[in-house]
């Protein structure tokens, strides 16, 4: 037990402006203060893609200066990933949010102000912490405090407000691009603007409750079903606290799960699973457009500035293929989902490479590069990466969440990282092709685990599911239709 969860979570009844009835609007209002978190996510990871190109004259950066201020933030990221879960674990989701809010505010102003690379480098690491710690905390805030049959949507907005962020960064990074261009340190402009999210989302998380499961893992019951009524209406709120206090109490110490608990056969199963689906995620090189768009696209045939405005169209469809995501999520499987955005970004990712291979350099090419990258977004955005994050943080137990979505985010932050970094290495030594090649046949591998190894969870609660794995595990499924394959 812990001596301060009661006192947590006062503190955020206790302000809430909410009106106890209105059980709806509390629930959308806590949607969208915490997924505030995944517009910074957004918004710092997508903002490189633009603002490098000004860096690079500003500071004198080369392909591997280029790599490390890239890829310092995915590197820290892995860390506040790696420790954001348990931290959320012991102090609880919304305190986790606010201190969050405080680094991304810290590490903009020190990224905004940097006066040398190893300065930015630093910078970017601690701004990588505050994303990192976002990417796994928001989804399991989310997950925690919706309902069973909406979980899925609920979920999956993070996913829209990081896409969204990586739109707005796109776009602000043209119109400082294309207006001032020419003035020095403009690149400076486009990094500052992400410091008020960052104060809307301490502000706001100063007034939202926090997760009844969290509350409930503590032993605060009382307060576990306050929160309930607050976001659920007063029949949902008496069933599902039964279920969530059975729960917590079945698990004892569910928040000090330890890697010890992967001696059990069912739980290291999950966590297998989640970290393939961290790994293949990312080996589909997303990021390697997200932060690199402008310069495939200056490559391909575009010119600087004009690549930044064709840069908008991969942020554009990012965000429309969300919205169809969230869509699809409320329809089709999870599995089938994964499996068809695999097949779809795999076969993108050749015709890139063949393109760019046999196509002259110039704008026919430029433009037929940017229709392709276009294309994979929409199977990458609209299919892969919210079915990742939301079985993420669903998937694993109360008992290992935190150790479990901690570790699996790390690890895809870690690859992050890799195909950061590693990017423009490629590009200068094996060139355009032959990089998209590479991430071709490693799609080729993410299709084959999806298929194996990743189950379907879709319309279970999250108790549901832990006494689901468990009965499987034991040989004797209670659902034929969620088997895992």
């Amino acid at each position: 037990m812990k001596s301060t969860p009661d006192q947590h979570a006062s503190h955020g009844l206790q302000h809430a402006t909410i009106p106890p009835g209105n059980h709806r609007r509390a629930l959308r209002t806590a949607t969208i203060i915490a997924t505030l978190g995944g517009l910074l996510f957004g918004y710092d990871t997508g903002v490189i893609n633009g603002a490098l190109p000004y860096m690079q004259e500003d500071l004198g950066l080369t392909p591997l200066t280029e790599g490390l201020v890239t890829s310092s933030l995915l590197f820290g990221a892995a860390f506040g990933a790696l420790f954001g879960g348990r931290l959320a674990d012991r102090h609880g989701r919304r305190l986790m949010l606010m201190g969050l809010a405080v680094i991304f505010l810290a590490g903009t102003l020190a990224c905004t102000f940097s006066p040398n690379t190893g300065v930015m480098v630093a910078a970017r690491f601690v701004l990588g912490l505050a994303v990192g710690g976002a990417s796994v905390t928001v989804p399991v805030y989310l997950a925690e405090v919706a309902p069973g049959n909406r979980r899925g949507r609920i979920v999956t907005r993070n996913e829209l407000m990081i896409v969204t962020g990586q739109l707005l960064a796109f776009t602000f990074n043209a119109c400082l691009g294309n207006s001032f261009g020419g003035s020095h340190g403009i690149w400076r402009w486009m990094l500052v603007i992400a410091t008020l999210p960052a104060i809307a989302l301490w502000i706001g998380m100063n007034f939202m409750p926090e997760s009844p499961r969290w509350l409930a893992s503590t032993g605060s019951f009382g307060e576990t079903l306050r929160v309930l009524q607050r976001i659920r209406s007063q029949e949902e709120a008496a069933r599902e606290f039964e279920e969530v206090k059975a729960m917590a109490l079945e698990d004892g110490k569910s928040t000090m799960g330890s890697w010890k608990d992967l001696g059990i056969p069912w739980l290291r199963r999950i966590f297998f699973v989640g970290l393939g689906l961290a790994v293949i995620q990312q080996i589909t090189g997303v990021n390697s457009i997200m932060y690199y768009g402008t310069q495939i696209l200056s490559t391909s045939g575009f010119g600087r500035e004009a690549a930044l405005t064709a840069n908008i169209a991969n942020g554009t469809i990012s965000v429309l293929a969300t919205f169809v995501g969230i869509w699809l999520l409320g329809k089709v499987g999870r599995r089938r989902m994964l499996i068809t955005g695999q097949i779809g970004t795999t076969t993108t990712l050749l015709l890139i490479g063949l393109f760019s291979l046999i196509l002259p350099e110039g704008p026919d090419r430029g433009f037929a590069i940017l229709a392709l990258t276009v294309t994979f977004l929409a199977f990458q955005q609209g299919a892969i990466s919210p079915v990742t994050w939301l079985m993420l943080s669903e998937i694993f137990p109360l008992k290992i969440r935190g150790l479990g979505m901690g570790a699996s985010a790390f690890l895809l932050w870690t690859v992050n990282f890799l195909v950061g970094f590693g990017f423009p290495q490629l590009l200068a030594v094996i060139g355009i092709s032959n990089t998209f090649f590479v991430f071709a046949g490693l799609g080729i591998g993410a299709i084959g685990f999806a298929a194996k190894y990743v189950p379907e969870t879709k319309d279970k609660s999250l108790e549901d599911l832990e006494h689901y794995f468990k009965n499987v595990a034991a040989g004797h499924p209670t659902d034929a239709a969620a088997k895992v394959p």
